[in-house]
């Protein structure tokens, strides 16, 4: 299985040079670093050439790494049935650097580009209806971000007194709680409820 990962990774590195920045093989699945730029091209090729026939699509998500310069991962999954193979890309971009929409090449990227623009913030040029899908209308922030708060920034509610949904600030109503993170096996340090006439 690695030998014909490594042949396929070979053929689609010598097809593309100054596309594919590097190859990798791990967990028996090709990994492809490609240039940003150039990624329609490269998944047209995946999808067209005899060698690869990377026909369809199966995902593109984010990752974020928010110490990096270049802050997102942008990642393809594709499959290619008649060969029985997967490949994944792997491009870098940041908050402001759009990348192409592949939407020409495989239009089942209309909604997971949208998914990565709602959830990390990542622009498509191209698209032709980039908007947010998951979240609210007038949601701010990106909430798969790791710098975006885990309570978020507001609370949506329906008002009875109005009859509409209400936006308010997020208000936490504990400001700390203590936890017992003691094993249970190791005991307390404090008396149990019933434990008070137990003789040590």
């Amino acid at each position: 299985m690695a030998q014909t990962l490594q042949e396929l990774g070979d053929h689609i590195a010598a097809s593309l040079v100054g596309a594919v920045l590097s190859t990798s093989i791990t967990h028996d699945e090709l990994t492809l670093d490609v240039a940003r730029d150039q990624i329609v091209d490269i998944l047209t090729f995946l999808r067209d050439d005899e060698k690869c026939l990377f026909q369809v699509l199966i995902d593109i998500c984010g990752v974020d790494w928010p110490a990096r310069e270049q802050r997102f991962d942008v990642v393809y999954h594709l499959l290619s049935p008649r060969l029985n193979q997967r490949v994944r890309l792997k491009l870098k971009t940041d908050e402001t650097t759009p990348v192409d929409s592949v939407i020409p090449v495989y239009s089942a990227a209309n909604w997971f580009e949208r998914e990565a623009y709602d959830l990390y913030g990542i622009l498509f040029t191209g698209h032709p209806d980039l908007r947010r899908i998951l979240t609210d209308y007038g949601f701010q922030g990106h909430p798969l971000r790791k710098d975006f708060p885990l309570t978020g920034y507001v609370e949506v509610r329906y008002d009875d007194e109005l009859k509409r949904v209400v936006y308010e600030p997020v208000e936490l109503t504990q400001e700390f709680r203590t936890f017992d993170f003691e094993s249970p096996w190791e005991g307390t340090q404090y008396v149990l409820p019933g434990d008070e006439k137990a003789t040590s």
